[in-house]
């Protein structure tokens, strides 16, 4: 690593993240007023005003294409996009946007990969779907989302679905969890669709909930890891039950359990099953729920901002269960829309959603940035368990289907073991040894160098360097460079004389080991 590139980094100005101040900072925001885009609006804005916090500025636009990409479809824009976007001169360019990308078949694919995570999608230990049924499960998933599936039918085939783990994907629910026992079935159940934590509620109403999965039975059949998941007809007595919120019900000998449990979920007064989405669908775009953690709700974790919360959850229902109907509502919010720099530093700021939380990007989308930059691929396969799994080169990595494939990177950069469930298994906290690598890894250093894109980017500076200087910019960081920048990076450019090909590297290597390339923001 020369320590040219080091200077560089000292030198250009990134995303810190830590500043506050009422003027806007050039080029990530503007000075604007908060204007109510939506009820979203207007809920944060009565909250912040109790506490007597200002909201941030209005981000860029250079930084809202940035972030509702990565946001929406878990991918690094392209130059030429970004070109596009900047050049837009209507007034709603923001909103139609949005609407591009909820269209995109990435949005899909990346969407895939979040419920994939809350779903514990995995072949191995200690989950054991096996890479058949990983397959089948991540192609419903994929298709659910794709075809925008109301999310009540999305969660009610999963919780009552019964028959072949390979046939019919969705029993693969009661499959992708660590036990058998009615409890372990209570527990994740509770967890991916209420979002709560059975193991704090009382032994009572803990016994409860498990009465509603208390017939389930397991069987294999002769094909090589597949199993049959069904209520069990064994069971021939009627059965006493209480749902969560106290009422009691008298279940038929005949009739499923899980179904009366999953019709009493889904009723769009339930307590629990609108409000558990909509915080975590929140959370999902703002980096931290408005019930804190997403899937910790408790009567003792009350919710920062009770009226937004409302809001959402009746959104989401009366928009038919429409979970791609909330992103754009979050998304087109001029709360969404702030800038990630305070404009207080009031402790209470990001709880409140004073301004847009940055946090690092997921794994999976870091390494497809890289790979995208650098014109490179990465190669994913699994030699175990049997049949062995080799993945396509063309395939991205938010498009992986199994959590036990894996890399080196990918586990560096926090992607989720996928063992729990839990949202608090992805770990997007910045580490040194995550610093070093992208500072000295020769694979990094590969794609600068032996890249068709960042070659030909390269090519321009010879005659053209500002010109050259501004192509990176915007096809790493979707911005062009400050005139501050300029200066800094052509005084360097002089410096080197001959050689500006290396100062060219030296400048890619600076950006892609910035926080502005690292972070959501």
């Amino acid at each position: 690593m020369r320590e040219l590139t080091i200077s560089l980094l000292t030198c250009i100005f990134t995303f810190s993240g830590g500043l506050y101040g009422a003027a806007a900072v050039i080029p990530f925001e503007i000075n604007a007023g908060f204007a109510i885009n939506n009820p979203i609006d207007q809920a944060v804005l009565d909250s912040l005003t109790e506490h007597q916090i200002a909201p941030a500025n209005l981000c860029s636009d250079a930084v809202f294409v940035r972030r509702v990409y990565f946001d929406l479809i878990g991918t690094l824009p392209t130059a030429q996009e970004v070109r596009k976007f900047l050049g837009d001169k209507r007034l709603d360019k923001r909103t139609k946007l949005v609407d591009t990308l909820l269209a995109r078949d990435e949005f899909a694919a990346y969407w895939t990969l979040k419920w994939c995570d809350v779903l514990r999608v995995k072949a191995e230990y200690p989950v054991n779907l096996w890479p058949n049924a990983v397959q089948a499960y991540h192609r419903w998933i994929f298709e659910s989302v794709r075809d925008n599936k109301p999310y009540d039918e999305f969660a009610r085939e999963l919780l009552t679905a019964s028959g072949s783990n390979f046939r019919v994907p969705p029993v693969n629910f009661y499959r992708a969890i660590q036990g058998r026992k009615p409890a372990d079935i209570a527990d994740a159940a509770a967890l991916t669709f209420m979002g709560t934590r059975l193991k704090i509620w009382p032994q009572k109403s803990r016994q409860d909930m498990e009465t509603f999965f208390s017939r389930l039975a397991y069987k294999s059949t002769a094909e090589w890891k597949e199993e049959i998941v069904y209520p069990d007809p064994a069971q021939t007595e009627p059965l006493e039950a209480v749902f969560p919120d106290g009422t009691k019900i008298k279940i038929a000998p005949d009739d499923d359990p899980r179904k009366v449990f999953a019709d009493w979920l889904i009723q769009p007064d339930n307590p629990w099953f609108a409000r558990a989405m909509a915080n975590r669908a929140w959370s999902w775009l703002m980096g931290r729920g408005i019930i804190h953690e997403p899937d910790d709700i408790r009567p003792d974790n009350p919710p920062a901002n009770p009226a937004l919360l409302k809001y959402l959850e009746a959104q989401l229902v009366q928009s038919d269960w429409n979970i791609r109907h909330l992103f754009k509502l979050i998304c087109t919010s001029r709360t969404y829309q702030q800038s990630s720099i305070p404009q207080s530093d009031d402790p209470k700021t990001q709880a409140l959603f004073a301004c847009y939380l940055p946090r690092q990007m997921d794994a999976e989308v870091l390494i497809d940035a890289l790979c995208y930059l650098g014109g490179t691929e990465v190669k994913y396969s699994s030699a175990i368990p049997e049949p062995f799994t080799f993945i396509p080169d063309e395939h991205r990595t938010i498009e992986l289907a199994d959590g036990s494939i894996t890399s080196q990177f990918l586990e560096m950069f926090g992607r989720p073991a996928r063992d729990t469930g839990l949202e608090s298994e992805r770990n997007s906290h910045p580490t040194d040894v995550q610093r070093l690598f992208m500072l000295n890894s020769s694979d990094v250093r590969k794609k600068i160098t032996q890249s068709p894109l960042l070659r030909k980017i390269f090519n321009t500076g010879k005659g053209k360097p500002r010109e050259m200087i501004a192509s990176l910019y915007i096809t790493i960081l979707s911005r062009y460079p400050t005139p501050q920048e300029y200066q800094t990076i052509e005084k360097h450019f002089a410096s080197r004389r001959n050689r500006t090909g290396e100062a060219a590297e030296d400048l890619t290597w600076a950006l892609l080991n910035s926080r502005e390339f690292l972070f959501r923001h």
